[in-house]
């Protein structure tokens, strides 16, 4: 039963994210979704446990994926929960680049486990989280690019 890890920081989880959980879900006989808990290049703006509550809540609707979080290497949670394969969505050459970069590391670390990228939907290939969260501070509408739960908590730390 192949399993797929999609490890992120998720800060926050939105449309673009759930595009690529989606279609790893229909790859994949099960997909964890691995929260990080703490990158060190990121300033993160909600906490592990809420990055967690608010992917679970917009990914309840996929009964084939889990959502936990992770700390440490990410080859070592892929090995703990049994994931064969690693997922993450590119959305241009830059990205290509750096997730190249990761994929060519986590092989060396862990020879047994793939990495397969999936190129963003068209309408998500600019959204980051970065923007959305730089949109939401400005008072932009973000309804389109994110679930009502995550607008909501954005709106929330705004006010």
């Amino acid at each position: 039963m192949p399993i797929a890890l999609y490890p992120g920081s998720f800060d926050p989880i939105h449309s673009g994210h759930i595009d690529i959980a989606e279609r790893a879900a229909r790859l994949f006989e099960q997909v964890v979704v691995a929260v990080y808990d703490s990158p060190a290049s990121k300033r993160l703006l909600f906490s592990t446990e809420q990055r967690v509550e608010l992917a679970r809540a917009t990914l309840q609707h996929l009964p084939t994926v889990q959502v936990i979080p992770y700390r440490g290497l990410t080859v070592e949670i892929a090995h703990q929960v049994g994931a064969t394969a690693l997922v993450r969505g590119l959305r241009a050459t830059s990205d290509y680049e750096y997730e190249a970069q990761l994929a060519l590391t986590n092989k060396a670390l862990a020879p047994d486990i793939d990495t397969v990228m999936l190129i963003t939907s068209l309408k998500y290939a600019y959204l980051s989280a970065s923007i959305l969260k730089e949109v939401a501070a400005l008072g932009g509408d973000i309804s389109r690019w994110a679930p009502p739960l995550v607008v909501e908590a954005l709106l929330s730390i705004r006010r």
